[in-house]
């Protein structure tokens, strides 16, 4: 279920999202997969210790969770030491980047208060999922029970149970070989151990993940036992690629690992040669993650990424977990995780290239458009600012923006700033300041030499899609949504261009019926449009079997303005902010943002338009 801010309860619907984020709770889609028996992943990162390294995660995570992860964690100092990081990350994620979060949370050096405080962050910033640890000493110091504190895991989960209920999704740690502190120690034994695992799943745990291990038989053997004694929950294993011999040596000497001695004659000749390494480190987690999914004991493969991603993405490209000819994507946007717009499934076209800025100025809404768009709802969007996740559209620090600066070059005209959106469009450069990811929609590939044309002609464009006209969902280029269905599109392309050029633009809009046309300049409130009734215009819809059309995109003219502002406003505070004050480059882009119009164009002939005809004439006139 998701409560909406009244807190009155709605259904989620399974159907409506192939990758189960209408599903808060992680154990709730590790049970949803295994009745479709369908394996899965997903992904652990840690606080970095930098404002650049936190930035670099942010921007690894999106492209990571691009490949639909069922969920990621991120863990939490000893002792809290990282707790305000671990909080915002794991908010930020859940909240961005459309992926639900479990937070790691220990009771080590931790009072029941502490731990309140955790807990509470975590549920004010939308997380419903928790692993709830024990955890290690602090370096250098033996582990002892705090005052008002807990002495186990067990007492940890209790606690989470007996002030929240089941607000959130519990998972435990299960240790294959034994914990390093217990069994390793021989302080317990091998039994006792397992009898304080299910002790944990007994006080309300939904599902155990395993240390890292290296012996497949040893963690089928586990599982097996657990079993054995009346432990149910699904079990994930935990599985560390070899990065590097150092590394490994030392996260497996640190953990008291036990490697087979195959794998370490097979690393005798090889390490010191990082590249052999690591490649050996793919092959054997595609091969521990093949036996482990062949046995059919477990769900899906659980990965301690170190915040590193090639060998993680090498490995789950040969585990065929992610299909290469068929779309996964949920919607044409990513969906969010935050509770109250589960169900969110229209939005504006404008803000495709900054969905984050959208999530931030509709934050406050109390409902999310389900079905469709309200006319009234523009006047609710959120006050635009210069703050933006993770820095003006991505760039957090100073070295950040000399380096933009750099790939941009000065400006000292107009065809200088053409020149950049050109090599945006040749792939020169990975990003515009209007976008906040260096990811191109695959569908950009079907109208790129058009875009180009009209890039070197000075319309400078910043959104676009092609038409589209009953392609299947699974449609690796253009589809979207659960299997069996058909999708559509208007053509669609936004642009800033020079006065004379949108002059011509309606002057030669009688010629072609089919298109919409909104023009506005930055500082003015009004439209200049073709259309005879100022309305909301779907321009991209699915249909599937079982449910009403989809309409998930938007072409708003009220939403138009309120986006206009913003898109203007990333010509002096984000583009014109790399460079330095007085600079002629500054005064450039501050003088092109009052001069220029913004114009979006809507070819509502889906089946046989050219949108680009229109350009073709106005262009061939001027010369």
């Amino acid at each position: 279920m998701t409560v909406t801010a009244n807190g009155t309860a709605k259904p989620f619907s399974i159907g409506s999202d192939p990758n189960l984020r209408q599903l808060p709770k992680i154990a709730d889609k590790i049970r949803q997969r295994q009745s479709e028996n369908r394996p899965f992943f997903s992904f652990e990162y840690f606080p970095p210790k930098t404002e650049t390294g936190v930035c670099n995660l942010y921007q690894r995570v999106e492209r990571m969770t691009a490949i639909e992860p069922l969920f990621c964690d991120v863990t939490w100092g000893a002792g809290g030491s990282t707790s305000d990081l671990t909080l915002d990350l794991s908010g930020n994620i859940q909240k961005y980047l459309g992926v639900d979060v479990m937070m790691h949370l220990t009771c080590t050096n931790m009072p029941a208060g502490k731990v309140l405080e955790g807990l509470e962050g975590a549920k004010n910033r939308g997380i419903r999922n928790i692993l709830a640890l024990r955890g290690d000493p602090p370096a250098g110091k033996e582990w002892t029970k705090c005052e008002d504190g807990f002495e186990h895991g067990t007492d940890l989960v209790r606690f989470i149970r007996a002030n929240y209920g089941d607000y959130f999704g519990i998972c435990v740690a299960g240790y294959p070989e034994g914990h390093p502190a217990g069994f390793l120690e021989g302080k317990i034994t091998y039994d006792k151990e397992m009898e304080y695992l299910k002790e944990k799943v007994d006080a309300g745990a939904d599902f155990i993940i395993t240390q890292m291990f290296y012996d497949v038989d040893t963690f089928l053997s586990f599982v097996r036992r657990c079993r054995d004694i009346g432990i149910t929950v699904p079990i994930l294993p935990g599985i560390l690629p070899i990065q590097n011999y150092t590394g490994f040596k030392r996260m497996t000497g640190f953990c008291r690992t036990f490697v087979p001695q195959s794998i370490l004659d097979a690393m005798e000749p090889i390490k010191d040669d990082d590249v052999a390494v690591k490649e050996f480190g793919i092959r054997l987690g595609i091969d521990m993650c093949r036996r482990i999914l062949k046995s059919q004991l477990c769900p899906g493969i659980h990965f301690y990424t170190l915040n590193l991603e090639n060998s993680v993405m090498g490995i789950i490209d040969n585990l065929n977990l992610i299909p290469r000819t068929e779309s996964i994507r949920s919607l044409p946007w990513r969906p969010a995780t935050i509770d109250k717009r589960r169900n969110e499934n229209v939005r504006p076209i404008f803000w495709a290239n900054r969905p984050k800025s959208y999530l931030d100025r509709t934050s406050t809404w109390d409902d999310f458009p389900n079905g469709r768009w309200s006319d009234n709802r523009s006047p609710a969007f959120g006050d635009l600012t210069d703050y933006h996740l993770l820095g003006g559209g991505g760039w957090a620090s100073a070295t950040r923006k000399a380096d933009a600066a750099k790939r941009y070059g000065d400006i000292k005209d107009f065809d200088d700033v053409t020149d950049v959106f050109t090599r945006f469009q040749k792939g020169e450069l990975k990003r515009l300041p209007w976008a906040e990811t260096e990811e191109l929609a695959t569908e950009t590939s079907v109208i790129s030499a058009p875009l180009l044309w009209l890039n070197r002609n000075g319309l400078l464009t910043i959104n676009s899609q092609p038409r589209v006209n009953a392609a299947p969902s699974s449609d690796v280029t253009v589809g979207w949504g659960s299997a069996g269905g058909y999708v559509y599109q208007k053509a669609y392309v936004e642009f800033f261009a020079k006065p004379e050029i949108v002059d011509a633009l309606f002057e030669a809009a009688g010629h072609f019926p089919s298109l919409t046309i909104y023009a506005t300049k930055a500082n003015s409130d009004k439209l200049r449009t073709t259309a005879k009734h100022k309305s909301t215009c779907a321009v991209t819809w699915g249909v599937f079997p079982d449910r009403e059309i989809v309409q998930p995109t938007i072409v708003d003219p009220d939403s138009f303005l309120v986006w206009k502002n913003e898109a203007f406003n990333v010509w002096t505070n984000v583009w014109a902010d790399l460079y330095n004050e007085g600079s002629p480059s500054r005064a450039v882009l501050n003088e092109l943002k009052d001069s220029l119009y913004l114009v979006n164009v809507v070819d509502n002939d889906y089946v046989g338009g050219d949108i680009f005809g229109i350009f073709k004439m106005v262009l061939a006139q001027s010369v």
